[in-house]
């Protein structure tokens, strides 16, 4: 397992050489950001580059009103483009200085990157290369449970970004299934979150944002008592022999004491740091937004899954891949030159 934390990509600290990557450098660190997760896969994120610095947006044009009003989806997968940025900058060679919200009089502002010239290890190098080999895998998983080493690795990488995260077991796993299920029932009777999936799942090849019908499983998308979101009809068969009920899946809850743009920031960071790790250590995976997104389900799982301590952020469900599962193919990215512009441009 890998065990490069937070601060072997980041600094916060000031007054230290302000190098500058070339362009080149800069554009293939944002081409592996924009490989990070997002909610309905809609990338809702864009870049400008400064003189000595780089800056991360929330674009809001990118939203779901009706499925994510808030935009606490939005800016999760913000923060998770924001720590593929810093693990991608670390395996170039450059550590980033973050500023999260540096400017209160532009809250799509989301953070500020300076840069500092190191010495990158093996451990950034394969973090790194472990981003365009990860992927949100919706399909029934082994009947084979991951180890607790592996999850306790998990815990302590999210921990690193500033976020707790709790491996559900007993009581609070089932209300945990139990707020899952009662999410997707209330969307799916929703007109509007329909129309949102009708707009971003099942898309047609060549789209640049979307879940397309390759990455959607046939069939049933409940596995045993967790149900997942209903997409548009997919393609991507579910590995064999059938275990849809055996999966032994283990749900994961980010969580943070505030519940604001820096902690859902935080989050998403967090929730990047899950996934690689993950991901490095050869499990599948899958982020799950649906139980927060709608308030009854949100509280329920705050008020029942984490005692009322702390505010959930995401759930994210890891697993074993089902015996003999097919490679899943990428989901589609946004080129850079659609996400980076200079900033005396705008």
């Amino acid at each position: 397992m890998l065990r490069a934390s937070q601060q072997d990509f980041d600094v916060e600290v000031s007054g230290m050489d302000r190098g500058q990557p070339d362009e080149t450098t800069v554009r293939a660190a944002v081409a592996l950001a924009g490989r990070a997760p997002s909610v309905h896969n809609s990338q809702p994120w864009r870049w400008e580059i400064g003189a000595h610095s780089l800056h991360l947006f929330a674009d809001r044009t990118r939203g779901l009103p009706a499925t994510d009003p808030l935009g606490a989806d939005l800016v999760v997968s913000c923060g998770a483009a924001l720590h593929h940025l810093r693990v991608g900058l670390a395996a170039l060679g450059w550590r980033a200085k973050i500023h999260r919200l540096p400017n209160p009089g532009r809250p799509d502002h989301l953070a500020a990157i300076e840069f500092q010239p190191f010495e990158p290890r093996e451990s950034h190098v394969a973090l790194a290369a472990a981003i365009p080999r990860r992927r949100s895998d919706r399909r029934a998983f082994s009947s084979w449970p991951a180890p607790d080493e592996i999850l306790q690795q998990l815990v302590r990488n999210a921990r690193a970004e500033g976020v707790d995260a709790h491996v559900v077991t007993g009581k609070a796993h089932d209300e945990l299934l139990i707020a899952a299920a009662k999410a997707a029932g209330i969307q799916e009777a929703d007109p509007a979150c329909q129309a949102e999936i009708r707009q971003w799942s099942g898309v047609y090849p060549g789209a640049s944002a979307g879940v397309p019908a390759a990455n959607i499983p046939a069939g049933s998308h409940q596995y045993g008592d967790l149900r997942m979101r209903e997409f548009a009809p997919g393609s991507l068969l579910q590995g064999g022999p059938s275990l849809l009920g055996e999966d032994a899946g283990t749900l994961l809850v980010l969580s943070t004491s505030s519940d604001d743009d820096l902690s859902r920031l935080r989050a998403g960071e967090a929730t990047s740091a899950v996934l690689l790790e993950a991901t490095a250590a050869g499990l599948a995976s899958c982020p799950l937004s649906q139980p927060l997104e709608v308030v009854e389900t949100r509280d329920l799982v705050r008020d029942e899954v984490l005692d009322g301590a702390s505010c959930p952020q995401l759930v994210i469900r890891v697993g074993w891949a089902a015996f003999n599962s097919d490679p899943l193919p990428a989901t589609p990215r946004r080129p850079v030159i659609d996400l980076l512009r200079d900033q005396e441009r705008t």
